[in-house]
């Protein structure tokens, strides 16, 4: 595509944002199954290895296939902003999540971030990062009084974490709002889009500094490869210690991985449109089951975080989640007879996924604490698909 003939529309930059003309003029960018690249004498060699000359050297480090991909989503993430920003790919989200804590943090640092984050998030704050001498500050950032009183009572706080919508609860945090309050106090914020996608939210849009996504989920949205992205706007900063960060601790992406979520992310935005459509018709009909006590989806006027999420989302989403009166075993019993959609725990396919968090996903959480999140026994999480919605509602309502 020619440089400089703007595109307007979202999808049309999902389609072709990113790509290089290969030299071979293939139409897609091919799979770049080398692990290390060739150099024309050892002055180039010396050249490259200095950051003198651009080019490729092994691909932990770098590699074509994965450079399409991280070019298309820095695009998709700024698009229609006056901001470039530069993306890592990595083997999975933990493993770009694990490169923005070590690559931006040290022993001493703390982490403000909120309930209900996703399993593996929450785990790494409370597992791993405390025996680095990194602890995590967990508070209800959907009031942000109540934030700046934590940030002016705890001056270790270094990052400040979001995830919006968050897992599986679908609370919304008000990026904006939170993001100046740490500005205020000259703080790092971290936004993981996983749910939301770029086509229905833009944290930098917002002044955070880094954006986190597994691309797993809807970015590849077929469910064909595990990968994970940082993206942060400050170049130097990505360039250096964090690309350095990145590459020693070795969760770099793969080529066969990497153009498969190239090709996904072409059809983002139609997928999202019907994911967005479905989810909405499955919210109002759950409402109206008289097994279902509640349900949590930001296109209800019902969601407490309804105003917020309709100020900076596109769209509510494709994610939900609903709870069952009948707790533990209703939710078992509920999942056990779903005969279309999919018991599985993840998220962001084109079918339709479900899981019970608190047997799944949330399984290892502490029960007190699952409860302070509103993880209770009878949650069922829902990624409504993209399948025909009358087949969507019909086995809803015979499994309840």
């Amino acid at each position: 595509m020619d440089k400089n003939f703007p595109l307007k529309g979202f999808g049309s930059a999902a389609v072709h944002s990113g790509d290089k003309k290969d030299p071979n003029d293939a139409h897609l960018v091919p799979i770049y199954a080398s692990s290390t690249y060739v150099f024309d004498s050892a002055e180039q060699g010396m050249r490259r290895f200095s950051g003198q000359e651009e080019g490729y050297i092994y691909s932990r480090w770098g590699n074509p296939t994965i450079n399409e991909a991280e070019a298309k989503i820095a695009a998709l993430e700024t698009f229609g902003l006056p901001l470039t920003v530069k993306g890592i790919l990595h083997a999975s989200g933990m493993a770009a999540i694990t490169t923005l804590i070590l690559g931006t943090l040290q022993s001493g640092d703390n982490i403000l971030t909120h309930y209900s984050l996703y399993g593996g998030s929450e785990e790494l704050m409370n597992k791993i990062l405390p025996a680095l001498g990194i602890e995590a500050i967990i508070a209800d950032l959907r009031n942000p009084d109540y934030a700046e009183t934590v940030l002016k009572n705890e001056p270790g706080i270094r990052m400040v974490y979001l995830e919006t919508p968050a897992n599986p609860t679908i609370q919304c945090v008000d990026i904006q709002a939170i993001s100046e309050l740490a500005k205020k106090y000259h703080k790092i914020v971290a936004c993981d889009n996983t749910f939301a996608t770029p086509y229905l939210q833009q944290p930098f849009r917002y002044d955070v500094d880094f954006v986190v996504h597994s691309t797993t989920k809807f970015l590849n949205g077929h469910g064909t490869a595990i990968g994970g992205i940082l993206l942060g706007k400050d170049i130097d900063r990505m360039k250096g210690p964090i690309t350095k960060t990145h590459r020693l601790l070795g969760g770099n992406a793969n080529p066969f991985d990497a153009f498969l979520l190239t090709q996904g992310i072409k059809t983002l935005e139609i997928r999202m449109d019907r994911h967005c459509s479905n989810a909405l018709e499955v919210a109002r009909f759950l409402e109206k089951q008289d097994a279902v006590k509640k349900v949590n989806y930001t296109g209800l006027a019902s969601h407490p975080d309804h105003a917020v999420a309709g100020k900076q989302m596109r769209h509510p989403g494709a994610m939900l989640s609903f709870e069952l009166k009948k707790g533990m075993q209703g939710g078992i019993d509920f999942m056990n007879k779903l005969k279309m959609c999919i018991r599985t725990v993840s998220l962001g396919t084109v079918d339709t996924l479900l899981c019970h968090p608190a047997s799944m996903t949330h399984y290892s959480v502490p029960r007190e604490a699952k409860e302070q999140y509103g993880i209770t026994d009878g949650l069922i999480r829902m990624n409504v698909g993209i399948e025909n919605i009358d087949d969507i509602l019909a086995d809803l309502e015979q499994a309840l």
